[in-house]
């Protein structure tokens, strides 16, 4: 399908929804196909859609795209989201691979035996090594990189407002990242993302995680 974008995944945020983020920001309108059965699963295995087995998979351009980061790359070149030049997007890049790093964190949360050492972990590398990078690099400018809007951006909002959804006050010290979040939720695209009928997902619960358990055949929390 050459025409509108499409996204295969579950019902819920996990690698997916960076994706709806920046597809959402770059204006582009997407279908999403929910994956509720294992045999959905077998079947885009089986008709060699997943080249690793993974979801998120994304049609986009005639093309069945999977690997978060390789799509997320992908719209932000095509909707001029990755800088200006390979400088800005080696930095964009850096960003949002740390942001991810954090962001998977709290997204296994649901798939794990003791979840509340892993929250603590989360929030203590949140404070301590990832927040003070963007609290420094926002005293000096209103966007990450290159003066602009990009696909850093993007991220760390979606990263903050995750945080705040389990760390209430967790921006309290880093009134550059509040005040950007606060400029970021303006921005008329994310503003109507954050508001009511729009195609954000809410947190996980266990429907979400039941539904994922039995796509992979997961039969116990695994980590």
């Amino acid at each position: 399908m050459a025409g509108r974008v499409v996204l295969h995944y579950f019902n819920g945020r996990g690698k997916m929804e960076s994706i709806r983020w920046l597809l959402t920001v770059a204006g582009v309108e997407f279908d999403e196909i929910f994956l509720t059965t294992r045999e959905q699963y077998l079947k885009l295995l089986s008709d060699g859609d997943l080249m690793f087995q993974q979801v998120p998979l994304v049609e986009i351009d005639g093309m069945k795209l999977i690997q978060t980061k390789a799509i997320l790359n992908y719209i932000a070149e095509k909707y001029n989201l990755h800088g200006k030049d390979q400088k800005d997007r080696v930095m964009i890049n850096m960003y949002a691979e740390g942001l991810q790093d954090l962001m998977e964190m709290i997204m296994m949360l649901p798939f794990i035996k003791d979840p509340k050492a892993k929250l603590e972990e989360a929030e203590s590398k949140a404070k301590a090594r990832y927040l003070p990078v963007f609290e420094k690099v926002l005293g000096e400018t209103v966007h990450l990189v290159g003066g602009k809007l990009s696909m850093a951006d993007v991220l760390l909002l979606e990263c903050t407002l995750m945080l705040e959804e389990k760390f209430v006050g967790i921006l309290k010290d880093f009134s550059n990242v509040k005040a950007f979040q606060g400029r970021m939720t303006e921005v008329p695209a994310i503003k109507g993302f954050l508001g009511p009928d729009s195609k954000r997902k809410q947190q996980p619960d266990d429907k979400y995680r039941n539904t994922v358990m039995e796509v992979f055949d997961i039969k116990a929390p695994f980590l």
